[in-house]
């Protein structure tokens, strides 16, 4: 719970961060100002996906209804938060009928009806004008691709909006409509170029233009509480809603403590996203075939990145292992994977058999058994081949981010949850051979709060937030060790299973 803290800064000030991610869910409140910037959670719930006759989908009425509580707990506690901040996971949506009202359940992203639209759009496109026109990565759950699915449906016909998750949320709390930009930059229907929707792409893939919504900007209002979330919460009267980076990893990249030159980052948590903080989108051939995304950032940058499977290798094996009695407690399994043998096999973290198999430890087996390799023969030795498969894909991703962008990289920010994984730390350290600087754990909920904070003139611009997060966070430095010949040459293992037919 939050309280006045002895010797607080009379010039600080309070923010609730709402923080969906794909797992789970919290609430955040944050105190900013005078030097300070301190965190306490005060709701965290299960984000547990629905499998219904019509696939798979998110359970946003109950995520919904955890927010609430968080945002209760928040104004039980007695602090005067003075707005709220929504972020959650990027490309899906709902949509509204000319009521307001939802059309059915939002679909997750892992659902299985995009496998085939994928293809089809990118011919009836044109894989290089697609490129060109949105710069993204090609993931078959792009929202573009979810959209082409859905040609044809009746809640398409009868749909009058869209909006993303963390707009539907911030819908729900104000009732106001829009599409924050760094979000709406991961749709694949954003103009790469001029940060406009691309009305002409909406209207190839089949989708009425007017459904998208005015685009928003990290810092704009989006409103005040609607009187029934005040009554519901015991929040102010007048509270408002203010427009964060509404994308996890936009609002954790703003939180990254990069205060030298030479930075690069890797958001961790289910999925690794690494890259480079740019000033304009790399929209070039070498790209598009490297398959690098370009999304928007906070202040008018670009998250020039890929994503890579993250934690979320890890964390269905635990799942399986614990489903089937098995021992799963995370301490043990990292401490069995620092005495396994190194190398005894790597995989690829983004082969296609990996985004939503029902059994992880099998499908790994699978793939070693593919490629040639002996499959992990322990869980130790399973969570080690996993780790440093993650930490050769970091390697590999970084390099060719610098490569693409002709920057040179010094150091590697390694945020989010995967931060407090000293053994992915430390192998991504190896890997790279470069130092990884290790935090903050929470980077996503900090850079909600900051963008919060510095529209109500709290703190300075970017550069700033950054050093105040580099001030005020638990950070930890891995240097890199070891002979780099070792990871090349289980590099060129996987690099010759991606060549092999």
């Amino acid at each position: 719970m939050i309280g006045e803290p002895p010797g607080a800064s009379p010039a600080a000030g309070v923010f609730a961060a709402a923080d969906l991610g794909a797992t789970s869910g919290r609430v955040v409140v944050g105190r900013v100002g005078g030097g300070e910037l301190a965190l306490t959670e005060v709701n965290r719930f299960a984000n547990v996906p629905v499998r219904l006759p019509s696939g798979l989908h998110w359970d946003l009425p109950g995520l919904f209804t955890g927010v609430l509580d968080g945002l209760r707990e928040a104004a039980r506690s007695g602090a005067a938060v003075a707005s709220v901040g929504v972020d959650t996971w990027a490309v899906d949506y709902g949509l509204l009928d000319a009521d307001g009202a939802l059309l059915g359940i939002p679909y997750h992203y892992r659902d299985s009806r995009t496998a085939q639209v994928a293809p089809r759009v990118r011919d009836e496109v044109g894989a290089q004008e697609l490129y060109a026109a949105n710069g993204l990565q090609h993931l078959p759950f792009n929202t573009v691709f979810q959209l082409a699915a859905a040609r044809g449906t009746v809640q398409l016909g009868a749909a009058r909006t869209l909006l993303l998750i963390p707009d539907l949320v911030t819908h729900w709390l104000t009732g106001s409509v829009g599409a924050e930009v760094t979000n709406a930059s991961t749709t694949g229907l954003l103009d790469a170029r001029t940060g406009e929707w691309s009305r002409d792409l909406a209207d190839r893939i089949g989708l009425d233009p007017a459904l998208l919504p005015p685009l928003r900007q990290p810092g704009d209002s989006a409103g005040e509480l609607l009187p029934h979330i005040v009554a519901a919460t015991g929040l102010a009267a007048g509270t408002r809603v203010t427009t964060v980076g509404s994308h996890d990893t936009a609002s954790a990249v703003a939180a990254v403590p990069a205060t030298a030159p030479g930075s690069a980052y890797i958001s961790c948590g289910t999925w690794s996203l690494a890259g480079l903080e740019l000033d304009a989108p790399v929209l070039s051939a070498a790209s598009r075939a490297a398959n690098f995304t370009n999304e928007r950032g906070i202040d008018g940058t670009f998250r020039y990145l890929r994503n890579i499977m993250g934690m979320w290798l890890l964390e269905e094996c635990r799942r399986v292992w614990a489903a089937r009695g098995e021992p799963s407690e995370l301490a043990s399994l990292l401490a069995d994977a620092g005495r396994a043998e190194p190398f005894g096999a790597v995989i690829d973290p983004d082969a296609p058999e990996f985004l939503a198999p029902a059994d992880m430890p099998a499908a790994i087996a699978d793939y070693c058994v593919r490629t040639g390799q002996r499959p992990p023969e322990s869980r130790g030795a399973l969570v080690r081949c996993v780790l440093e498969s993650l930490a050769l894909a970091h390697r590999r991703v970084l390099r060719k981010a610098a490569e693409l962008a002709d920057r040179e990289i010094t150091h590697i920010h390694l945020v989010g949850g995967g931060s407090r994984n000293e053994l992915l730390c430390r192998l991504t350290a190896d890997a790279s051979g470069l130092p990884v600087i290790a935090g903050p754990t929470e980077a996503t909920a900090l850079g909600n709060i900051l963008v919060q904070a510095r529209t109500h003139g709290l703190v300075g611009d970017l550069a700033r937030m950054r050093q105040l997060v580099a001030d005020t966070q638990e950070l930890r430095r891995y240097e890199p060790r070891g002979d780099l010949r070792a990871w090349d040459a289980a590099d060129a293992r996987i690099s010759g299973a991606l060549a092999a037919p």
